[in-house]
């Protein structure tokens, strides 16, 4: 086995130590600096590498067929999703993935993502970004950053598996009355549930939060559109930690403007192998909407990332 590692790892000492433990110094190579898709390929062919270590957050590009077709036969991804991996290509010339995306046992102590998602939406309701910025700027007047209180609030988390279900425990241990959805009947009709079971239809109408927690698939992508904004009667934030494709962007940055979304908390963008100058979202931002942005970080934690890779690289 000759490993290449394309993610960055220099900042997780333990990791780097277990990836040349397992491996052997001599088969295992780390790029450095902004990797690209033509370095990756380069690299590939020159050290004929045949097992690939990633993570989608640092890269910019889709591991695809020009990478694949210099004889990979084995990609090692420490994360759950998988869209920034060509599955298509993989299965058809049987090219082994290996990734956390069925590792309940670990994945269970791995709260790191609802973490984020909490933290984000603490942000948007006290505008804690926004409150710091002006005092950094020599300001000093809390009348423009008055917020908003969690208790008494309807929340409500789209995908009640195990971070939407972390995410719910926090909202309700800050006093808010919790509402779920997901496509699972047995979950929606589970006797045990701990929380109110409801329409999407009801939640996007009622809810002051929502926060989205589900996988992409072709039932998920755009299921945050117009029509589900437009059904709120008050105004509510909205919380993504999920991935960008989950909600339409134009829709949400129509709802920003119309005052159906009062801010947009996300960890992801729909295009994060692009330019992100041209995300309707980060402009929103800049146009001065209630946006806070983050950089695909729910999982970067240092106590997440060393439980993550020691998992997934014991799988070599």
């Amino acid at each position: 086995m000759r490993a290449a590692v394309i993610t960055p790892v220099d900042h997780l000492p333990n990791v780097k130590k277990l990836i040349d433990k397992k491996l052997g110094d001599n088969n295992v190579y780390y790029l450095q600096g902004k990797v690209t898709e033509g370095n990756v390929v380069n690299f590939v062919q020159r050290a004929k590498i045949d097992t690939l270590i990633c993570n989608p957050n640092e890269q910019q590009f889709k591991i695809g067929s020009r990478i694949l077709s210099n004889g990979i036969k084995t990609i090692l991804t420490c994360s759950t999703g998988l869209n920034h991996i060509d599955m298509d290509w993989c299965k058809l010339w049987n090219i082994n993935v290996l990734s956390l995306t069925n590792d309940h046992d670990l994945l269970q102590h791995l709260p790191s993502t609802a973490e984020l998602a909490f933290g984000l939406t603490c942000d948007l309701l006290r505008n804690i970004t926004k409150s710091s910025q002006s005092v950094i700027k020599g300001e000093w007047s809390y009348t423009p950053y008055v917020g908003r209180q969690m208790r008494g609030m309807k929340a409500g988390i789209i995908g009640y598996g195990r971070l939407g279900s972390m995410m719910a425990n926090y909202f309700h241990a800050f006093g808010i009355d919790v509402y779920i959805y997901d496509r699972d009947p047995d979950i929606m009709n589970d006797p045990t549930l701990h929380y109110n079971n409801c329409t999407l239809e009801k939640m996007f109408t009622d809810c002051d939060v929502i926060s989205l927690h589900v996988h992409v698939n072709d039932t998920t992508i755009g299921m945050v559109n117009k029509e589900l904004i437009n059904k709120s009667k008050k105004g509510f934030y909205l919380i993504n930690t999920s991935r960008g494709e989950i909600v339409k962007e134009p829709d949400v940055v129509d709802g920003l403007k119309s005052g159906k979304i009062l801010g947009y908390g996300t960890d992801v963008l729909e295009d994060e192998f692009g330019d992100i100058n041209d995300s309707p979202i980060v402009n929103a931002a800049r146009d001065g909407h209630n946006v806070i942005i983050t950089p695909h970080i729910g999982g970067m934690t240092f106590e997440g990332q060393e439980k993550a890779y020691t998992w997934a690289i014991n799988k070599l």
